[in-house]
């Protein structure tokens, strides 16, 4: 069955825009849009990669109201930084230190950072283009520009306990 319909969320969906897209639900393009639903998931199977299963939906599910929660906080903040009385930012890069080896959470774990105001993630390295092997690099390090750092350390901290430490409970990694 997962070998002739491999992802039937991404089927449903497809069949669903197909059907808006074509704004007709006639037998002809039912079974045109059912045939690509189930074509392009097989065909696109090679380019998929293996992410690591979400282990804990309930923690994933609190951690995405915490990051609801920050980033309304942090939109206050930083109106507060921009339009208010001290206009003396410090604006600076920091390196934190990675604990996770998985691509998806990391890539998670800097999509939460932008998403953050006053926080953008720059880069995740070391990036050598000499290796592809993910897992087999040294340390990797999430590269943060921050609107207005006051202590590096109790950012780093921040992220570590807040964003990182709860992705890798989620994905078990």
């Amino acid at each position: 069955m997962n070998r002739f319909f491999p992802a039937p969320a991404t089927s449903i969906l497809l069949l669903i825009v197909w059907l808006l897209l074509n704004n007709s639900i006639s037998f002809g393009q039912v079974l045109l849009g059912a045939f690509f639903a189930l074509v392009i998931p097989i065909i696109t199977r090679p380019f998929t990669d293996e992410h690591p299963r979400v282990k804990r939906p309930l923690l994933a599910l609190k951690q995405l109201l915490v990051v609801l929660y920050d980033i309304i906080t942090a939109n206050i903040q930083v109106a507060i930084l921009i339009v208010g009385p001290n206009k003396k930012l410090r604006p600076a890069f920091v390196k934190v230190p990675l604990d996770m080896t998985d691509a998806l959470p990391i890539t998670l774990l800097a999509s939460t950072v932008s998403l953050t105001p006053g926080t953008v993630s720059a880069e995740v390295y070391p990036i050598s283009e000499e290796h592809d092997d993910w897992d087999n690099r040294e340390q990797k390090y999430l590269l943060i520009h921050v609107l207005d750092l006051h202590d590096e350390t109790k950012l780093i901290e921040q992220i570590k306990s807040r964003y990182e430490a709860p992705l890798k409970e989620i994905f078990q990694c």
